[in-house]
C-alpha cells in the first residue's frame, strides 16, 4: 500500500448528489440495480440523520486515527468522509473533536467501518455519523495509511469523489460516472411510488396493484373458507 495523499480528485456533480440524497438510500439502492449498499452493520450512531456528498476516502490501520486527520485538509463543503480499515476494528476512531474540524470545512458526515464516539455529543452537534460500533476505545497515531485512494467500506468499494447517500435505512455508494443516469431511474421509481401510495391509502391491495393472484396460483396458493379436520 501506498502512504499517499491524493489532492485533486474527480468530485460527482453537487446538483446530482443534492438529489440523489433527497430520494434517499432505498430508493436509490433499488434505482441503482441493487447494488451499492453498504453492509447493514453500519448504522447510524444517531437515528434521523441524513447526509449525501462526494467521497473523501480514507484507509487507516484499526486504532488509528491519525489518516484522518491528514484527509480532513483535503475536504471541501459538500464531501462526505468514508474510512475504510486494513483490518476489522471497533474502536472509537472518530469523536467530537474531528467532528468539529469536518463542520468547519463543509463536510456532511462521516462513514466509517470502525468505531465512533462522543455519540450525544455529535447528536448535539447535528453532525451525522455511520459506524460499524460505538465505543469510548481510544486510539493511537502512529501508522500511515492513504487518502483519497479506492477504499473498502463496509462491503463496497469506494472510489474518491463517488456520490454517498446515508440515512436512517445505510449507506449506497454511486459511482461518479452512474450518477446522472441512477438519479433520472431514481426520480422515476420516486414518482411511481408516489402514485402507489395514494392506491395504498384509498384501500387498493397490493394483491391487486401488483398483479400477484395469477402467479400465486400457479406458485399452488389454495384459499379455504377454512380447515378441514385432519
Amino acid at each position: 500500500m501506498k502512504t499517499v495523499v491524493v489532492r485533486n480528485i474527480q468530485r460527482t456533480d453537487a446538483d446530482l448528489v443534492k438529489r440523489l440524497g433527497a430520494l434517499g438510500t432505498s430508493t436509490v439502492h433499488e434505482a441503482y440495480g441493487r447494488t451499492g449498499l453498504m453492509k447493514p452493520y453500519l448504522r447510524p450512531v444517531w437515528a434521523g440523520g441524513e447526509a449525501a456528498g462526494s467521497a473523501v476516502t480514507v484507509l487507516a490501520h484499526p486504532g488509528d486515527n491519525w489518516m484522518i486527520h491528514v484527509a480532513v485538509e483535503q475536504c471541501q463543503p459538500g464531501d462526505i468522509l468514508v474510512v475504510g480499515c486494513s483490518a476489522d476494528n471497533t474502536d472509537g476512531m472518530f469523536g467530537d473533536l474531528l467532528a468539529t474540524s469536518l463542520i468547519a470545512r463543509g463536510v456532511t458526515g462521516l462513514v466509517i467501518d470502525a468505531g465512533a464516539r462522543d455519540a450525544r455529543s455529535l447528536h448535539e452537534m447535528g453532525f451525522p455519523v455511520w459506524s460499524r460500533a460505538v465505543s469510548a476505545k481510544g486510539t493511537v497515531k502512529a501508522t500511515l495509511g492513504a487518502v483519497n485512494v479506492p477504499v473498502v467500506c463496509a462491503g463496497v468499494n469506494v472510489m474518491p469523489g463517488d456520490a454517498v447517500i446515508a440515512d436512517d435505512d445505510g449507506v449506497v455508494v454511486v459511482r461518479r460516472k452512474d450518477a446522472a443516469d441512477v438519479l433520472i431511474r431514481a426520480e422515476k421509481r420516486h414518482a411511481d411510488e408516489a402514485g402507489k401510495r395514494r392506491q395504498l391509502a384509498e384501500g387498493k391491495l397490493g394483491l391487486d396493484m401488483y398483479n400477484m393472484r395469477e402467479a400465486l396460483a400457479k406458485a399452488g396458493l389454495v384459499y379455504v373458507d377454512e380447515l378441514e379436520p385432519d
